[in-house]
């Protein structure tokens, strides 16, 4: 999460107003892919921070790039982009996605695993962390870790649950070695 003060607070006003339009989900959803473009062209933003290029067309080439985008979406970047905060993009999108889980009372969870869980797999580990965390369900991402040799690893926030099969053996050998 973004230590930002400034991309918490537009976060917030989006929020609300994407809250208040019942756009949460859309929102959100855009919000995701312009973070993946802001990430992936860096070239972009040394293009929306230049001096040669007047406001006006920096504001059409956002619109053109991002026209099939939630016009809440469009509207806070050319906001950002006329408070000359458009490097706050990447920051923003963590903090409004941070504020719609807490909202639905869900939380980002990363599992790792030596093969791609089925989508049943997902909603189990959902469904049984999610208590444990105080949330009502979670939202998965799963990497694949080889080194595991089995069982599963999962990073909620700062806890992690191991049940890894090589966490095991390393904890057998450490008991072992120790005796």
């Amino acid at each position: 999460m973004s230590q930002s003060v400034v991309a918490k607070r537009y976060a917030l006003a989006l929020f609300e107003l994407a809250q208040k339009n019942g756009q949460t989900g859309p929102v959100q959803k855009d919000l995701l892919e312009v973070k993946k473009v802001f990430q992936n062209e860096s070239e972009l933003v040394q293009l929306l921070n230049t001096p040669q290029l007047t406001a006006t067309k920096k504001k059409e080439l956002l619109a053109n790039l991002f026209k099939g985008a939630n016009p809440l979406v469009v509207n806070m970047l050319s906001l950002l982009l006329d408070r000359k905060r458009i490097n706050e993009v990447v920051n923003l999108v963590d903090e409004f996605v941070a504020s719609a889980d807490e909202a639905a009372g869900t939380a980002a969870a990363t599992v790792y695993s030596t093969r791609k869980l089925s989508a049943d797999e997902s909603q189990a580990i959902s469904t049984a962390f999610a208590q444990k965390v105080g949330k009502n369900a979670l939202r998965i991402e799963n990497i694949i870790d080889p080194t595991l040799l089995g069982g599963i690893r999962l990073r909620i926030g700062n806890r992690i649950y191991d049940s890894s099969v090589s966490s095991k053996l390393n904890r057998l050998q450490r008991d072992l070695i120790g005796s």
